[in-house]
């Protein structure tokens, strides 16, 4: 039985602030689509929570980054049961262009689960830093997972999720640090150096970084971190998982002297812009200019850009440009000596996103059949299904009779069986785009004087498992060829399936229902099922 989607979510950027974002997250959810049609909410507990949140037992962390063909981190096995799924794209993940990407589910490939809906859209400039977190329930099987921002690469994956597939995670966050700034030919830094530390952890994900400049105590690592100082300094830092597994303690140690104060030479100033680009060489959604400095006499000490004419600001991280049209960047540097370079600058272009495909098919139905008086299908009813999407393409078309598992429609449905019935459908585009289900209730009846009510309409006839390829008529009175194999109703032989397939071919024969060839192939096909 498919498990239903616990709608329990949670987004935040730090445990610090989880108790306040869960709350404000119902209404930004909604335009994430992370609550996908059939999902059922929890009952919730006191603070919020649900219970799948808080029984839990293992965490699943997917990455992603600047690339578009592959998520940075993804997991690869996990255990059935409530799971926590991190879903992290940001800055501190290795993300530096701002560039959106998604974890999306398919729910529309009969090879794997369906039973969780999920499709979270995150980037580093969304409202939580893009990282967000998400209660399901997984079901033993594989999951397929993609990314679905129109024009990016195939970044896919399968989850497999088997009794023990999941471990608890035991291993800390793998911590690097990196030093930057104007050095001098002693490879000093000359003015300021400043200190980035990343840190991943593809298993439960990092809950916190924590660093410590020249053992003044550790404080938390939210950005670089620039020391002017002169003399030698280290920085220690560590990090922390959300299974509490605390990284050793690493370092990194450096000298910072003062500049010349009789540099007369300006800063070194160039600027490089970086973002999708489309066939014509504009930019797509968002573009982002990184401008770098260097100044080997006395140190940059400060740089500045101006955006579109909008005068000169500090210049502290990479500018992401989301409006479309023509812009135009310029930037300068300034050493600690008061020497200005001249001005440097770069144009470019945003266009929007094509959002691509987001209308689901239109499906339409057909049924057929002999009707009495009272509006009911005498003997049976045809349920005929179409469905057309001309964006993408109809992918998959479904269908449900009395309350099954959805199974893929190629040919009309034949319902013979007497009694209420109900046929569901949907169908699913090349873009994940799914169709409301569709529904028609029908009744089918039983003809008067109909010997086989139910009958057996297979289109050949079958003896012991073995097909004859002689058509499976109607021999008169309502019962097929099958039918009355089964029953032989009317007839006194006795023995097995090619038996009474004998006798019967010889009746059906003299009373030409069937011809002489024919019944030369049934028993040719009895002969087969008896030697079996």
């Amino acid at each position: 039985m498919i498990r239903r989607l616990v709608t329990s979510l949670r987004a935040r950027r730090t445990s610090s602030v989880r108790g306040a974002v869960v709350a404000a997250l119902a209404t930004s959810l909604i335009a994430l689509w992370l609550v996908p049609a059939g999902a059922v909410p929890g009952a919730g507990g006191a603070g919020g929570e649900d219970t799948a949140s808080s029984s839990a037992q293992q965490v699943l962390t997917w990455t992603a980054d600047d690339s578009v063909t592959e998520y940075a981190s993804a997991p690869t096995t996990a255990a059935p049961g409530p799971t926590t799924i991190v879903f992290e794209n940001s800055a501190a993940t290795g993300n530096t262009t701002g560039m959106s990407h998604t974890l999306t589910f398919d729910t529309s490939s009969p090879e794997h689960n369906n039973d969780v809906q999920l499709n979270i859209v995150a980037s580093p400039f969304d409202a939580n830093g893009g990282r967000y977190e998400v209660d399901v329930v997984l079901s033993p099987g594989t999951y397929r997972y993609y990314c679905t921002i129109p024009g990016h690469g195939q970044m896919q994956g399968v989850l497999v999720v088997t009794e023990g597939g999941g471990s608890e995670d035991t291993t800390p966050p793998s911590v690097t640090s990196e030093v930057a700034g104007d050095r001098d030919g002693d490879g000093n830094y000359v003015g300021s150096a400043t200190v980035k530390v990343t840190a991943e952890d593809p298993e439960s994900g990092v809950e916190s970084v924590e660093y410590e400049l020249d053992d003044t105590g550790f404080r938390p690592y939210t950005e670089p971190v620039t020391v002017t100082e002169p003399g030698d300094h280290t920085v220690q830092y560590r990090a922390t998982d959300g299974a509490g597994n605390t990284s050793e303690t690493g370092s990194v140690t450096f000298t910072v002297v003062a500049g010349d104060p009789n540099d007369t030479a300006p800063p070194e100033v160039s600027a490089s812009v970086s973002g999708d680009r489309d066939g014509d060489g504009n930019y797509v959604g968002s573009a982002t200019v990184e401008v770098t400095a260097e100044d080997s006499g006395s140190g940059v000490d400060t740089v500045e850009y101006d955006l579109d004419g909008a005068g000169f600001k500090p210049y502290t991280e990479p500018l992401t440009v989301a409006e479309p049209g023509d812009h135009t960047v310029r930037y300068r540097a300034t050493d600690h000596a008061g020497n200005t370079s001249e001005e440097g600058s770069v144009t470019f272009t945003v266009v929007e996103v094509d959002e691509g495909d987001t209308t689901p098919p239109e499906v339409t139905v057909q049924l057929t059949g002999s009707m009495n008086s009272e509006w009911k299908y005498v003997d049976s009813a045809t349920v005929s299904l179409s469905a057309n999407d001309p964006d993408s393409g109809v992918r998959f078309l479904r269908y449900s009779l009395d309350g099954g598992s959805y199974t893929p429609y190629g040919e009309p449905v034949v319902v013979n069986t007497p009694g209420e019935h109900t046929v569901l459908y949907h169908a699913i585009d090349h873009e994940g785009n799914r169709s409301e289900d569709g529904k028609v209730t029908f009744t089918v009846v039983a003809a008067e004087g109909d010997a086989c009510p139910a009958s057996d309409i297979r289109s050949t006839v079958m003896i012991g498992g073995h097909d004859s390829t002689v058509e499976n008529v109607d021999t008169g009175n309502g019962c097929t060829i099958n039918d009355m194999l089964a029953s032989h109703t009317g007839h006194h032989g006795h023995g097995g399936p090619a038996e009474r397939a004998v006798e019967l071919a010889g009746q059906l024969a003299a009373d030409e229902v069937i011809s002489d060839a024919e019944k030369r192939r049934i028993l040719r096909a009895a002969e087969h099922a008896r030697s079996r």
